[in-house]
């Protein structure tokens, strides 16, 4: 079970950090399009072929994307990970957060009401 753990969080601390950079942003929405050659990717984001051989290879140990070479031609398209664990993630986290804003909420709410009472006995 602690190993699961384990390996799950490294999962998502992989695709977070991939996911952290604009242009590995940017090729997997392009990738979302059409798969392209690392030449093709490197010249849309105007870099050099070895700047974006790493951010695929970033993004290609995360599991987003997956290379093949056929001769000396390296073509990228979208992995099979489709960020499922990552939103789920997310959404636990923002649920976590929506309750803690609903809890605050209803305190400054009780507040109020408190504060108006109080003004009405005492005015």
């Amino acid at each position: 079970m602690l190993n699961q753990m384990v390996q799950y969080i490294a999962r998502l601390d992989t695709a977070f950090a991939a996911l952290s950079d604009p242009t590995r942003r940017g090729v997997l929405e392009q990738l979302g399009h059409a798969d392209a050659s690392i030449t093709d990717l490197a010249d849309r984001f105007h870099m050099t072929l070895t700047g974006m051989k790493k951010h695929v290879g970033l993004l290609e140990q995360a599991g987003l994307v997956t290379t093949e070479k056929v001769g000396r031609v390296r073509t990228c398209r979208l992995g099979r990970r489709r960020l499922e664990e990552e939103a789920a993630w997310i959404e636990r986290h923002r649920q976590l957060r929506a309750a803690r804003f609903d809890a605050l909420d209803a305190i400054v709410e009780e507040l109020k009401q408190k504060e108006a009472a109080d003004e009405q006995t005492s005015g």
